[in-house]
């Protein structure tokens, strides 16, 4: 049994092979991807020696050339199912053999929902691994999704995942397929065989959601476009997922781009402050040592270079709206503590607390993150964040923690449930700090709306917008005391 091939009604690639690559190479620098026109080259190349035959090994050969980072792997995966579909069409399933022996238990039911669902149950059971599944459960799912997932947009036909899920009734298959994988065990599996089928059943369900969203928009960019497909259906790469935003799958996701991003930030501080204790010519010292011998030849005095390794006082906010950001940034400045003397971090929700023990250079820092909304005094009234009540405590708990050596970073919103925002208690600790900088990760349009006391805090500090990991990163690349 295979799945019938369908002639595309317009060519795949209408500027030709070179042409079609070329435009997904441009997609997936859309897409934040970076690839140059050396590795275009080379991925046409890869093209030109693989050929077209095998999609898989054509997928693995264009990834090898225009891949740099193994984190971009989903986003160049989805891509390419964009631009080199499975299939074009809804996939038909025709008999190997001409006979039509057994036919009658092939075919998907078009009205009884029931009977499709035990099918998919009995190839479920019949494949243990989904990549090595037959054309049957491709075919199926295909018309699950023809069948369930369609519907009518103001574009024109287009297709839904969600729809198709919830026709083929996950949680009861789930429950049904773990069932089958116990069966053997008779009536009393020990916990070790049912953890496994559970995990194996789970794991079996999580490739079929896979298989139907990617089927689910291989036929909505057949209909609607690629470009329609690429606004909401391709996942984001890690560094561009805004914070605020991020999933609790996605912050872990980014906390593996921590390490790349502080070894760039370090060997750029490294090279700025190789430059800074070169130091600069002091002009008056210059020309005053210069007069015995009228400026010729003229003996140049170079100015002192400024102290290097400041202090870091970092005053983050880990209330539940702000949380994902500032432990982000905590692990991206905890990776960044050797560039610094030394650095202290303070929390707070309603009131300040210093964590820096919790950052010991062998910590945990998943674990100490964790222990600070539960072991430090981060809030004493109603828990809700209150920055004017945490500047109050900090400065009276911490009197001696800013000095002309220190450069402060607070983290946090500027939402402060219209509450007293403390400006002036702010403006003394600016004063008291060589720098001083706030990293907001909302977007500029909502600041000032609501409760947002940023455009007061904005008069007494800079104020700079952080929404991504990306975008942290170069703030923190700028800002970065020497």
């Amino acid at each position: 049994m295979a799945a019938r091939r369908i002639r595309p009604t317009r060519p795949l690639a209408p500027h030709g092979l070179p042409g079609h690559l070329v435009g997904f190479v441009e997609a997936l620098r859309g897409a934040g991807i970076s690839v140059g026109p050396s590795e275009t080259v080379d991925a046409g190349r890869v093209m030109a020696t693989l050929g077209l035959a095998d999609r898989d090994v054509l997928r693995e050969g264009i990834a090898c050339a225009v891949l740099r980072r193994p984190d971009h792997r989903d986003t160049y995966d989805a891509m390419f199912d964009l631009w080199f579909p499975a299939a074009l069409g809804a996939r038909a399933v025709v008999l190997d053999d001409e006979s039509g022996e057994g036919s009658g238990d092939q075919s998907l039911p078009d009205d009884d929902v029931e009977a499709m669902r035990q099918m998919l149950l009995d190839l479920l059971t019949e494949n243990p691994d989904l990549a090595d599944m037959d054309e049957r459960l491709v075919a199926m799912i295909a018309r699950i999704v023809e069948a369930y997932g369609k519907y009518s947009s103001s574009r024109g036909p287009s297709f839904s995942s969600y729809q198709a899920l919830k026709a083929m009734a996950l949680d009861e298959l789930e429950g049904k397929l773990l069932a089958g994988l116990l069966a053997p065990y008779d009536d009393e599996p020990t916990p070790t065989q049912e953890q496994i089928a559970k995990a194996l059943a789970a794991q079996r369900i999580t490739q079929l959601r896979k298989m139907v969203d990617a089927e689910t928009k291989r036929r909505t960019a057949e209909q609607l476009g690629r470009d329609h497909v690429q606004m909401y259906g391709i996942p984001q790469l890690s560094e561009n997922v805004e914070f605020l935003r991020a999933s609790g799958e996605q912050l872990r996701q980014m906390q593996r781009v921590v390490a790349p991003l502080a070894r760039t930030l370090a060997t750029r501080l490294a090279a700025r402050r190789r430059r800074s204790r070169a130091g600069t010519i002091d002009l008056r010292k210059t020309l005053r040592k210069s007069m015995s011998t009228g400026g010729v030849p003229i003996d140049v005095v170079l100015a002192k270079p400024r102290p290097a390794r400041p202090e870091l006082v970092v005053l983050c906010d880990v209330s539940g709206s702000v949380a994902g950001f500032s432990h982000f940034t905590l692990l991206l400045v905890h990776a960044l503590r050797q560039q610094f003397s030394r650095v202290r971090v303070f929390a707070f929700i309603d009131t300040t607390d210093e964590v820096t023990h919790m950052f010991g250079p062998e910590a945990d820092l998943a674990v100490a993150i964790q222990r600070i909304t539960r072991e430090a005094g981060v809030y004493s009234r109603d828990g809700h964040s209150d920055y004017g009540n945490a500047f109050v405590s900090f400065l009276q708990a911490h009197p001696n923690a800013l000095s002309p050596r220190s450069s402060l970073l607070v983290l946090g919103d500027g939402r402060t449930n219209y509450r007293d925002p403390a400006i002036d208690v702010l403006a003394d600790m600016v004063t008291a700090s060589r720098h001083a900088h706030w990293l907001n990760p909302e977007p500029k349009h909502l600041w000032g709306s609501g409760d947002s006391a940023v455009p007061r805090y904005q008069d007494i500090i800079p104020m700079h917008e952080c929404r991504s990991a990306k975008q942290l990163a170069a703030v923190i690349d700028q800002l970065l005391p020497v």
